[in-house]
């Protein structure tokens, strides 16, 4: 090999030498740019209710600060190339969810506490995934592994009495928590292995029937056996929000690794089929679209989960564009635990909605957009199949889960019951949300790695010289 001129040693490596910090760097001052946001929301709607500046604003700020930049020192020395907005969003989504929940905490004390506790432990998870997963492929060699697992997860709530209508949690001496949340991302992981492996045989046509070739439908037996298991297991628990989430999480990664528009269809046609059976034969699922379509309480029918939902309208309706403002809500008896049930959980964005109106609804919702947008980046720069199909994957379930209870709190879809990522009140969901992201980190860092590599090695190649790619 020739040596390299001393031209292109001083123009093109030191670009790449020093290309990590500038990421850390534009995180960093997201970082702190969210912090103080979060804090400043903090102070108003203390203000607004004690009209005094709260006595923890100290210790508060300085676990803002300390745990922001925990994580961004963990992803300086574990992910120095990962993608810069993945955690501020994260974290901002947070602090806003721990505000709300914080000015209810009247409510239902201890909430608020235990919400920071929770970000606490997720934070310390955060950093242990990008310890424990140093190479994103290494979890593709666990692939029957993680169903197993997935599948203990998923049955484990049978043998709970249900709340609410719905046996999600599992109780352990004084703690709950929901194995759904993390279930979810094990059957991702597990999905993504199996459809990288088999890509080809799910994309090309090889059976052959008279003169024409079509796709064998062997290799797709076991994965569906796999998915209908899972759905079977979510439709005896009655969790309607999370049998839709994995159905469109299959649909969506099996169309994103063949490429072909039939297996849309296909999904398309087995969703109306099952939703026309679920509506009709499960309880739940009856009971939510009745009450998607009259939501209206009467004396003769006091339609509860109406309630909630007709409630909520009211609120969002008196908040309007900026709000009543944080802890100023003039709609009494409206936005408060005794007239929205769950108010800091499943509706958690009419709260927002309605003491911060339009402005803050749509500032939660572009962030998610946001968030979609980069997980879909981080999907495009991955360095195989199954690091790719892994990130469009987790990057479907915080997406389509946000979606699903704000389109159920607004009325566009029937009201499903599942937590709003990073913002409503709950552990499970916070624990495995930032295990998601930090999955999502190690695929971008991997893959800005890769970038970075081959486009050292073109440029040392010079003109005329084919460039060594590194393998996956």
């Amino acid at each position: 090999m020739r040596p390299v001129p001393s031209r292109v040693r001083r123009t093109t490596f030191p670009r790449y030498t020093f290309g990590p910090k500038p990421k850390r760097r534009t995180e960093l001052g997201l970082l702190l740019f969210g912090s103080g946001l979060i804090v400043a929301l903090y102070v108003i709607a203390s203000l607004a209710q004690n009209s005094r500046i709260p006595p923890d604003l100290g210790p508060f700020l300085g676990v803002i600060l300390g745990l922001a930049l925990a994580a961004h020192m963990a992803n300086r020395w574990l992910a120095p190339n990962a993608n810069a907005v993945l955690l501020p969003l994260a974290a901002l989504l947070n602090g806003i969810g721990y505000v709300v929940i914080a000015r209810w905490d009247h409510w239902n004390p201890g909430e608020a506490r235990n919400q920071a506790l929770w970000t606490t432990i997720g934070v310390g998870l955060y950093v242990l995934t990008l310890l424990v997963v140093r190479y994103s492929r290494d979890l593709e060699r666990y692939r029957y592994l993680l169903l197993l697992f997935g599948g203990i997860l998923l049955v484990a709530p049978l043998g709970f009495s249900p709340i609410n209508g719905a046996r999600l949690w599992v109780h352990a001496g004084g703690v709950q928590f929901q194995p759904v949340e993390f279930s979810k991302i094990l059957l991702c992981l597990y999905f993504a292995s199996y459809f990288a492996s088999h890509k080809e045989l799910l994309t090309i046509p090889t059976a052959r029937v008279g003169d024409r070739l079509f796709l064998d439908p062997r290799p797709l037996i076991p994965i569906l056996v796999a998915w209908g298991a899972a759905m079977a297991v979510i439709g005896v628990e009655d969790d309607v929000g999370f049998a839709a989430l994995l159905f469109v999480l299959f649909i969506g990664m099996l169309w994103i690794a063949t490429g072909r528009v039939g297996y849309l269809v296909l999904g398309l046609i087995l969703f109306v089929i099952g939703a026309y059976i679920a509506a009709r034969y499960f309880g739940q699922v009856h009971l939510r679209v009745n009450e998607w379509r009259n939501p209206w309480p009467t004396a003769s029918n006091p339609n509860n989960g109406g309630y909630q939902l007709s409630h909520a309208w009211y609120s969002m309706g008196t908040g309007g564009v900026g709000g009543a403002g944080l802890g100023l809500d003039n709609f009494t008896g409206v936005v408060t635990m005794g007239g929205i049930p769950e108010v800091t959980s499943d509706m958690i964005f009419a709260a927002i909605a309605s003491e911060m109106g339009m402005i803050g609804a749509v500032a939660v919702v572009v962030a998610f957009v946001l968030l979609v947008g980069a997980g879909l980046r981080v999907a495009q720069t991955a360095r195989s199949d199954f690091s790719r199909l892994m990130a469009t994957g987790l990057t479907l379930i915080v997406g389509f889960q946000a979606f699903f209870i704000m389109a159920g709190v607004t009325r566009l879809l029937p009201f499903t019951g599942i937590t709003l990522p990073f913002v409503a009140y709950g552990g499970s969901s916070l624990l495995a949300n930032y295990i998601l992201i930090a999955l999502l980190l190690r695929i971008s860092d991997e893959g800005a790695k890769a970038q970075k590599a081959m486009l050292a090695v073109g440029a040392a190649a010079g003109p005329g010289e084919r460039p060594m790619v590194p393998a996956h």
